[in-house]
Order: structure tokens, then C-alpha cells, then sequence
């Protein structure tokens, strides 16, 4: 599967588009990384402990967008973006979306 937030693929020729394809996951915050991040908050610094978990969302967010695009029929995505929001106190949606198209090397 290729994927590239570009809305063409070098050497290749879109010939069918698909449409949307998305994944998503929703992430909570956990107690002991907020400790951790409380005291990275005091002494500065990158708090290692979101960025892990950002890092993790990311990817299954991205699987889960490809997965959808799979099982459409697509071989590739192109413009793809990720979007977040705040859900609920201490909850956030981390999303990745694009267009799903099927390609042939020219």
C-alpha cells in the first residue's frame, strides 16, 4: 500500500478513485504517566510519557486507515492528514484520513 500526503504518486497513474478512507483511535490519559508528566512540567523538557503515547496513536490510527482502504479495493492513499480533538477531560480522538485510489505505473 502506498500512502503519501501528496495528491500524486511519481510514476504512477490514478485510475480509479475510491473515495475516504479513514481510522481513528480515542486515548486516555494514564495516572502514572501523568506524574511523570506533572514533574517534566516543573523542570521543563519533553515529557517522554504523552509523546510515547501520541507516537501510538498515530500508528493504529494509520493501520486502521489502511485496513478501510484495503478492504475497499485501493492500492494506495494519497492525501492523507491526521486531526485530533479532545473528547472529554483527559481524552482525545487522534484520526488519519485520505483519499483511497487505485494506481498503475505509467
Amino acid at each position: 500500500m502506498i500512502v503519501t500526503s501528496c495528491e500524486n504518486i511519481a510514476g504512477k497513474k490514478i485510475v480509479r478513485t475510491i473515495g475516504l478512507v479513514k481510522g481513528n483511535t480515542i486515548r486516555a490519559r494514564h495516572v502514572g504517566r501523568d506524574i511523570g508528566a506533572i514533574l517534566r512540567g516543573i523542570v521543563g523538557g519533553e515529557i517522554k510519557e504523552y509523546t510515547k503515547l501520541m507516537a501510538e496513536s498515530r500508528e493504529q490510527a494509520f493501520d486502521r486507515m489502511v485496513a478501510d482502504a484495503e478492504s475497499k479495493g485501493a492500492n494506495a492513499i494519497i492525501m492523507t492528514r491526521y486531526s485530533t480533538s479532545a473528547v472529554m477531560s483527559g481524552a482525545a480522538e487522534l484520526l488519519a484520513y485520505g483519499t483511497a485510489v487505485v494506481v498503475e505505473s505509467t
